[in-house]
């Protein structure tokens, strides 16, 4: 399996859309940004990848900087699974990369979009709507991520219920498709709930959205996280073994007291 992992770089304001004053609280995120991926998100992320998929896979990373912004038609025939990472910077992506891919996503490339990557270009023009959330806020709340489907590949090992300390904050209603399967449904502190691990197919693609992964905060060093990212990444390559065992909750989870704080009280059915 031969991975791409694709970045827009560190956020600064010269990038935004004319008009965009930047998101709040923006000076203070760069920094801690940075501090939590010195190497930038689209490393850390490849990191993870190796990790998770060891030597089922060649990982690679590709940027908006680079020649063709890193998407040329080379790279692209090389690539079985694209893992795109973007925040504000959707706007720089030429209409004809963006066809580019379009068309190697309908042949049977996979899919991965994170986060704010909702609003890039390819994954409106896939999922043909807004793509947008109802709302969203950049706080320090924790985040519940809920497994809806444990049969499903990409849930391979991920607890019924796991917390991210600290995560920005969106809500729904998520303007997309009804997706083929939900996999994950995250619940927050201010009682926000959002579709967060949904799955799609266009053509012979594959297409997993997940909604982790604001840059100012350490979610994509969570061992669940990066367990879920090399899931998708062989569902996506369509390389998944099926599973069909329920998942519980893990003691060992980083979060584990606010896990189980949330599980409390429940009885298993069945």
């Amino acid at each position: 399996m031969h991975v791409t992992v694709w970045g827009e770089g560190f956020l600064d304001l010269s990038a935004l859309p004319p008009g965009d004053s930047g998101p709040l609280n923006y000076a203070g995120y760069v920094d801690e940004a940075r501090r939590i991926y010195p190497d930038d998100v689209h490393e850390a992320l490849a990191a993870a990848l190796r990790e998770g998929l060891g030597l089922d896979a060649t990982v690679r990373t590709a940027t908006l900087d680079d020649p063709e912004q890193g998407l040329g038609e080379r790279t692209l025939a090389q690539t079985d699974v694209l893992v795109w990472w973007s925040h504000v910077k959707h706007h720089l992506i030429p209409d004809e990369t963006v066809d580019r891919l379009w068309q190697r996503v309908r042949d049977g490339m996979g899919l991965i979009v994170l986060h704010a990557g909702m609003e890039s270009k390819l994954f409106r023009r896939l999922m043909g709507t807004s793509c947008l959330a109802a709302g969203w806020r950049q706080s320090d709340d924790w985040e519940a991520i809920w497994t809806v489907a444990p049969a499903h590949p990409i849930a391979e090992g991920v607890p019924r219920v796991f917390t991210i300390g600290v995560e920005e904050v969106y809500s729904e209603f998520f303007d997309i498709p009804t997706p083929d399967e939900l996999v994950f449904v995250s619940s927050f502190r201010g009682g926000e709930i959002f579709r967060s691990g949904c799955c799609f197919t266009r053509g012979n693609g594959r297409i997993f959205y997940f909604r982790p992964g604001h840059e100012s905060h350490p979610t994509y060093h969570h061992p669940h996280v990066r367990r879920i990212l090399a899931n998708a990444a062989r569902w996506a390559a369509r390389s998944a073994p099926a599973s069909t065992s329920v998942r519980r909750v893990d003691a060992q989870d980083p979060d584990a007291a606010a896990s189980m704080e949330l599980a409390e009280g429940w009885v298993a059915a069945g």
